[in-house]
């Protein structure tokens, strides 16, 4: 039996848990609202804070006064809230959820304060209740950020027969991404299992450097191919995945563990009987362009020398693993086609971006385009190199076989943040696409999607090649580029003019006295995606008190919207250097005309330090932290703009899946894509599907009856998606993340439709594999 002394001493150590408990999150929201108030932010949390103390403080010493001015506080925030957010649900539930907590508690405890008033307060608690209840619901339903609205057009495709084979990165070297197979549906694609799985015995660990798996594997008959991010090569049979050869380039790069895709070429007549008839070509990270024979894995003799070519020739003085391939080769026609990606930041003078064509079956030089010198067709003059630190072109190239033309998407001149050391030539070519004649590499035309680029943010994509109606009833041939900045542009392909109108529009200017800066940009009327202009109100966190400090960082940072440049004061780049849109570049559902998107949205800040204070130490070759920039005046310091519990500061959703139609210029729908359910604050995992919407990395596959895959998330899984809805029809769950981009194809054999992707850990996560995985139909 409790005795009354017993029962006090309870309700006194219950009291003074409750106000402990409350000033916990009272006290530093007072300190950090101070703060917030003095760089120019918002009163609330430091009145909150305040009041939330003194209402601690009154609880704990079992006075009455203490609830009602919790309960006050907590019903202003409300009003607060709902001003400052709106009634977006992720915004209020980052205001409004810690505090609900703590006043459900107060009410439950009233009585313990004063016995009169137990039905009000427990009816009060009971409501909370059922508030928190039907929000932790709510979080768990995949709601539309863009709704479908109406049903989607029906257009014929126009691509001749259903696909027999899979022999580009990207299907083909249009970029679309699209198969026209049609045996896994709508309806059925809920049935989808594993039909078999296969190990590379390559297992990248990533350093922040470049070791990923970002393969796409090719189809060519009953065999796959992959390539895994030590450069090797596997051929495993369609139906069971059993190895057939395994080729080894013997790769030595320190760091740069990646292999995106193959190159495939079929010749009417090998040159020597049927040895290299269909031959697959890969690049290594040492800098090696290597043909071999389809067949059985081995070096194609009569290429290059043994089978290679040595991309560092004519190079001049190259760095390990400053100089490593990123993209899959482009083949077009008789022709193997190459860049190369340049480290970023690092320095000043490094190897340059030439984009070289060979030929398929020699191996032999037959055109090189060196932006900084026009002169040079081919090998530079004895004794000389191509163009040092000149822009380059890492991510994937697109051809049109009928103009003739080749499509790069160029990235820019090394160090990234400062421009004052580039030439003329290089602030041409710069964060451009450029079309290039097949036969000669000359350029034909350019579009430039950032003048002096300070901002890291290269021509990320692989180009699509699309033809679009023309409101006459022919079509335009279009190219349709997606950037880092979450800018679309569309072009006609044959001249580089905008269909969809674009402007120059005024942008911030900087302060960096050797700078010279761009008093404007391009801004295209396609839809953006993930581009709005934060403000104070749009940071977020998981409680009030992270949200705040958000805020505390948010107003200390130069921002001035799009383009704001990097200074020595540190400055946020929304969207940031990683997206935007990035390597996976986009996908087409020819069926409806509809361009699949995929997008991460994080920013980042950045802020360039003066040479003598820089710290002493080795390049960084990583994409964040400290990078030395030698040459110029500064180094920089950059790093993604989180939390301290390692979420991203501004308000979800922090990656999606977009369909635009591309006849229409505008978005059809937009979901969320992702759950926290494999990553979590502090890197904990959560364990729980909230589709909050997560960065992606990768590419999608659509498919012509009507289906959306992707993998690219930060959560482990294969999912199919309505392409005219995008709901959610199916996900299969994966050992561990993919950062690869799924393909299909049809069995020879046996007939049956497979939908394949490599499994080797998403971008941020520690859990690593070498998974081959085979989904089909039972």
């Amino acid at each position: 039996m409790v005795t009354n002394q017993r029962r006090a001493s309870i309700i006194t150590w219950t009291l003074r848990l409750l106000g402990a408990a409350i000033c916990l999150f009272g006290v530093p929201m007072a300190i950090g609202g101070v703060m917030l108030a003095g760089v120019g932010g918002s009163w609330y949390f430091l009145l909150m804070g305040a009041v939330m103390t003194a209402s601690g403080v009154l609880i704990a010493r079992r006075r009455v006064a203490g609830a009602w001015l919790y309960g006050a506080a907590f019903a202003a925030t409300i009003v607060w809230a709902l001003g400052d957010a709106g009634f977006a649900f992720w915004p209020l539930v980052s205001r409004l959820v810690a505090l609900a907590v703590l006043a459900t508690a107060v009410a439950a405890l009233y009585p313990l304060l004063a016995p009169r008033g137990r039905r009000v307060a427990w009816g009060g608690a009971a409501v909370l209740v059922a508030a928190l209840v039907a929000t932790g619901i709510y979080a768990f339903m995949p709601v539309p950020i863009v709704a479908a609205q109406g049903p989607a057009p029906r257009l014929a495709v126009t691509q001749k027969g259903p696909q027999e084979n899979w022999t580009a990165w990207a299907n083909d070297d249009r970029g679309t991404r699209f198969a026209r197979l049609t045996q896994i549906t709508k309806d059925n694609v809920s049935r989808l299992t594993p039909a078999w799985t296969a190990h590379t015995g390559d297992v990248a660990v990533s350093d922040g450097f470049g070791a990923e798996d970002q393969n796409t594997p090719l189809q060519v008959g009953d065999t796959l191919y992959v390539c895994t991010p030590f450069n090797r090569v596997i051929a495993l049979d369609v139906d069971s995945g059993r190895r057939k050869w395994r080729f080894d380039p013997n790769s030595t790069v320190p760091g740069w563990q990646r292999c995106r895709s193959l190159g495939y070429h079929q010749a009417a007549a090998a040159p020597s009987g049927e040895v290299c008839r269909q031959r697959l070509f890969v690049t290594t990270g040492d800098a090696r362009l290597i043909a071999i024979d389809a067949a059985d894995g081995r070096p194609c003799p009569g290429f290059g020398n043994n089978g290679q070519v040595d991309l560092k020739v004519d190079m001049g003085l190259i760095e390990p693993g400053y100089y490593t391939q990123t993209a899959a080769p482009l083949v077009a026609g008789d022709l193997v086609i190459v860049g190369g990606r340049i480290a970023d930041n690092v320095s000043t003078g490094l190897a340059g971006g030439v984009v070289r064509a060979y030929d398929v079956a020699s191996g032999d030089l037959r055109w090189a385009w060196d932006p900084g010198n026009p002169a040079i067709t081919r090998r530079p003059p004895p004794g000389q190199s191509y163009t040092r630190a000149t822009p380059n072109v890492w991510a994937g190239m697109a051809y049109d076989a009928t103009l003739g033309l080749v499509y790069l998407p160029t990235g820019n001149t090394t160090p990234d943040f400062f421009g004052a050391t580039r030439t003329a030539r290089d602030n041409m070519w710069n964060s451009s696409v450029v079309a290039l004649d097949v036969a000669t590499g000359r350029p034909r035309w350019r579009f430039q999607a950032v003048h002096r680029d300070l901002w890291d943010f290269d021509m990320p994509a692989q180009p699509l090649l699309y033809d679009i109606p023309d409101g006459r009833g022919g079509t335009l041939p279009a190219l349709v580029q997606v950037t880092k900045q979450g800018q679309i542009f569309l072009l006609n392909r044959a001249t580089g003019r905008p269909i969809a109108p674009v402007a120059e529009r005024r942008v911030p200017r900087g302060l960096i006295p050797e700078e010279v800066y761009s008093p404007t940009q391009p801004f295209s009327s396609m839809p953006s995606i993930g581009t709005e202009r934060l403000t104070e109100a749009d940071m977020w966190g998981a409680t009030p008190i992270d949200q705040m400090l958000c805020r505390i960082a948010f107003r200390r940072m130069r921002y001035d919207g799009a383009f704001t440049p990097p200074g020595v004061k540190r400055t946020l780049q929304f969207p940031g250097s990683l997206g935007g849109m990035n390597w996976g570049s986009v996908s087409i559902d020819m069926t409806t005309g509809y361009m699949l998107v995929n997008d991460m949205r994080i920013g980042l800040w950045n802020e360039l330090v003066p040479r003598a204070k820089m710290p002493a130490g080795p390049a960084s070759g990583t994409e964040m932290g400290v990078s030395t920039m030698t040459g110029t005046p500064y180094g920089s310091r950059r790093d993604r703009f989180v939390s301290v519990a390692g979420i991203p500061c501004q308000k979800p959703p922090y990656g999606t899946m977009t369909a635009i139609d591309l006849a229409a210029r505008k978005v059809a729908w937009q979901v969320p894509l992702g759950t926290v359910r494999d990553t979590g604050p502090f890197g904990i995992k959560m364990h729980l599907p909230i589709p909050i919407g997560m960065p992606t990395l990768g590419g999608a596959l659509t498919t012509e009856s009507g289906l959306v895959f992707f993998a690219g998330t930060q959560d482990y899984y294969l999912r199919a998606l309505d392409s005219a809805t995008g709901r959610e029809l199916w996900k299969g769950r994966l050992p561990v993340g993919s950062g690869g981009s799924p393909m299909t194809y049809r069995s020879p054999r046996t007939g049956k439709q497979y939908v394949v992707v490599t499994a080797g850990g998403a971008r941020q996560s520690p859990d690593r594999g070498d998974y081959v995985i085979a989904y089909a139909l039972p």
